[in-house]
Parts: C-alpha cells; structure tokens; sequence
C-alpha cells in the first residue's frame, strides 16, 4: 500500500515537473487564465477531478493493481 501511494505521489510529480520544464510560458498562461475563473467555477472543477481521480483509483483496485 505505501508503496503504491509513493509510486502515485511520484508520477503525479513527473507530469507536474515535465509542465514546468518543458512548457513555463505555457503554465503562467494557465495561471492568468485560471485567475478569471469565478472561485465557484474553480471549485467545482476540483471537486469534479476529485471524483474522476477516485473513480479511476476504485477501477485500478478492481483490476487488481
């Protein structure tokens, strides 16, 4: 399980560094583009990568992973 959770948390922090290394004009677009979003709207995109994000962790449990 921990390492499961350490092998995760790694991934995530590869695709998150590659954004920053490869693209950093990009991410502060981005940024000013996520700044005009109302905080709601913001909110309920989170809210909705939450669920996505534990539906996929539930398929991977099923699977076996």
């Amino acid at each position: 399980m921990i390492a499961t959770t350490l092998l995760a948390i790694g991934l995530v922090l590869m695709v998150e560094g590659l954004a920053y290394a490869l693209a950093p004009s990009l991410v502060e677009r981005m940024l000013e583009m996520l700044r005009q979003i109302p905080e709601a709207a913001r909110r309920q995109v989170g809210g909705l990568a939450i669920v996505t994000g534990l539906i996929l962790i539930w398929a991977a449990h099923q699977l076996g992973v």
